[in-house]
C-alpha cells in the first residue's frame, strides 16, 4: 500500500497525511507541500532457449516458491533493463547471455512485492555451465509442451506466444 511506503517528508521531516492531489490520494506534506509520486518497480526477464527448449528456473522464496518462472529480476536505478536481463540469468543459472531481440513488455504486479512493469528479452547463450544461484534453486530447459508449474500470469502469457 502507498500509504505505507512513506511516512515522514524527505525534505523537512514532517508526518505526512493522506490528501487528494492529481486525481488520486497521496501522502502529502502539511508543512512544505511535498507530494510523495511513487515510481514503478521494473523487472527484466530473459527467454532463452536450446533444442527447441526454453530455460526455466524454480523459485526458492515465496511467493510462488516451487514454482517455475524465466530468469528475471529487478532493474537497479540507472541500469538498462537489457543488462539487467543479462546478469539476473547469470545470477540465476550461471549462463551468460546476450540480449538479442525485444519480446514484450507486460504490466506485471502480481504480488504485492512484484515488478509493476516486466521487460522480456530473448537471449542466446554465450558460455557459462547450467547451475542454479542467487534465489532459485533448479534450473532446466522444458519443451513448451511438457511445461512445469509456472509462478505468474506475465511467464504464462509469454510463453503461450510461442
Amino acid at each position: 500500500m502507498i500509504s505505507d511506503e512513506v511516512n515522514f517528508c524527505p525534505r523537512c521531516g514532517s508526518s505526512l497525511e493522506l490528501a487528494q492531489r492529481f486525481g488520486r490520494v497521496r501522502p502529502v506534506c502539511q508543512n512544505c507541500g511535498w507530494i510523495f509520486f511513487p515510481d514503478p518497480k521494473v523487472a527484466s526477464a530473459v527467454l532463452v532457449e536450446r533444442d527447441h527448449k526454453v530455460l526455466l528456473v524454480r523459485r526458492a522464496n515465496d511467493p510462488e516458491r516451487g514454482k517455475w518462472t524465466l530468469p528475471a529480476g529487478f532493474v537497479d536505478a540507472g541500469e538498462d533493463p537489457a543488462r539487467a536481463a543479462e546478469r539476473e540469468c547469470q545470477e540465476e543459472t550461471g549462463l551468460r547471455v546476450e540480449v538479442k531481440a525485444l519480446l514484450d513488455v507486460m504490466a506485471g504486479l502480481e504480488h504485492p512485492r512484484g515488478a509493476h512493469i516486466v521487460i522480456f528479452y530473448q537471449a542466446e547463450i554465450l558460455s557459462g555451465i547450467l547451475v542454479p544461484g542467487d534465489d532459485v534453486d533448479r534450473v532446466d530447459f522444458f519443451s513448451y509442451k511438457d511445461l512445469p508449474p509456472l509462478a505468474f500470469k506475465t511467464t504464462r502469457k509469454l510463453l503461450n506466444q510461442f
